[in-house]
């Protein structure tokens, strides 16, 4: 069966990686502020199942208030990087919603949302994190990777109605990242345990990492999608 992109508009330019075999599960993965999903594509295809599917769509150029109104790839406007700062509230929905989209086109394109994990790094695990815990979808899983959780004071009350009570979560985070720093990490998985089953949330972090990741997180990156997406 196949949908049609042009009715989702990240998944138009976004870089696919295809299995290698019949795909029976998708995982979509956001780059971070500035980036695109060309980087994230090549780190997948280092650690990938040949069954699955890796979707690494293009954040929008627009201007970040953070970066003196700069156009950069964003997911969303970014006005500080600590927990007190304002956030771009409707942004942030528009953006979740947008991956919402890719979602739905997966789902209806045969994939299971119990067969999809969504993750991303730094603004794009922080959009994934957002995503997960207001969809109505189940999902299989999250991986947050040196980010927080968006709108946080919105929460718990902001999932009453996901489907994702009991999602597991993969948080890795560097001890020593300057732009993110791993208390806020901390900060934001204890957040998660008080959102989701808490058993589920894994909190992971690396020493000497700074913001970027490492081949130990890529291989806990990787034994996380095989344990949430076995081959079946």
């Amino acid at each position: 069966m196949c949908g049609n992109n042009m009715s989702v508009p990240l998944l138009t330019e976004a870089v696919t990686v295809s299995g290698s075999e019949r795909e029976t599960a998708v995982v979509i993965f956001l780059h971070g502020l500035g980036d695109t999903g060309h980087g994230w594509a090549d780190t997948m295809s280092a650690i990938r199942l040949p069954y699955i599917k890796y979707i690494c769509p293009h954040a929008p150029r627009i201007p970040v208030t953070l970066n003196m109104k700069m156009v950069m790839p964003s997911w969303f406007d970014l006005m500080g990087l600590s927990p007190e700062s304002p956030e771009d509230e409707p942004g942030i929905k528009k953006a979740s919603e947008n991956l919402k989209a890719i979602i739905d086109h997966e789902i209806k394109n045969g994939i299971p949302a119990n067969r999809i994990i969504i993750g991303g790094f730094s603004q794009g695990g922080a959009l994934s994190l957002y995503t997960a815990l207001t969809s109505q979808h189940k999902l299989a899983g999250v991986l947050a990777l040196s980010c927080w959780l968006p709108l946080h004071k919105t929460f718990p009350q902001a999932a009453s109605n996901t489907a994702n009570k009991d999602i597991a979560i993969l948080q890795c985070h560097g001890e020593m990242d300057p732009m993110i720093p791993v208390q806020i990490g901390a900060l934001t998985s204890e957040k998660l345990k008080s959102i989701v089953n808490p058993q589920r949330v894994i909190f992971k972090t690396y020493p000497g990492m700074m913001h970027s990741s490492c081949p130990q997180e890529m291989a806990a990156v990787r034994e996380f999608i095989e344990k949430q997406l076995p081959r079946i």
